[in-house]
């Protein structure tokens, strides 16, 4: 899931620190990366875009990429929405801002699906990088429902709604909203 990478639009906190320009430029950046760190013949990449019509058209991101809009809601109606639209079989929704995620944590987490109903990439914010289905089943009616986004019960309110599934953990991974977190991210200061 991503936002069109246009200042003040995207990565807000972390343009109040860095400046709005800075900081769509480091996402847009970071964006670049994780797409060429993601890629893999064992699954099908597909972009949630925001907004829904300057992103569908916008030329930053690979032309090569299928786009789907994320449409309106709050996160969790769009993330919801994201994992019905994508083709049967086990899926994983991730965040576009977490510069630690490879092909190895994407597969790790693939893995887990094999012996669980869902997997989640905790973050040390308390909410969480990634969350994946197996989709064996309808998808639950409940999910996302009632939690809290942006706090430190992001995941644990997101696993409550989702009580009769066997769930995983894979690695903690940090996002990067603050200057904080990207100094913690790239403490030796090399460029981003």
């Amino acid at each position: 899931m991503l936002k069109e990478p246009r200042a003040g639009r995207v990565k807000t906190r972390l343009g109040r620190d860095i400046g709005m320009t800075a900081a769509a430029w480091w996402f847009r950046h970071q964006v670049r990366r994780l797409l060429r760190n993601i890629q893999d013949p064992r699954w099908q990449i597909v972009l949630a875009v925001a907004p829904d019509n300057a992103a569908m058209a916008n030329r930053v991101w690979p032309a090569h990429l299928q786009r789907i809009p994320q449409g309106r809601g709050n996160l969790g109606d769009r993330m919801a929405r994201m994992m019905g639209a994508v083709n049967a079989g086990p899926v994983c929704l991730i965040g576009a801002d977490i510069p630690g995620i490879n092909r190895q944590r994407i597969a790790r987490a693939f893995g887990l699906l094999g012996q669980n109903d869902a997997v989640f990439g905790p973050a040390p914010d308390g909410g969480f990088w990634l969350i994946g289905l197996k989709r064996t089943t309808p998808m639950p009616t409940r999910l996302f429902q009632n939690v809290r986004w942006s706090s430190a019960d992001a995941l644990s309110d997101t696993i409550a709604t989702l009580p009769t599934h066997k769930t995983a953990f894979c690695d903690t991974l940090r996002d990067v909203d603050t200057v904080a977190d990207l100094n913690m991210t790239f403490p030796t200061g090399h460029d981003t």
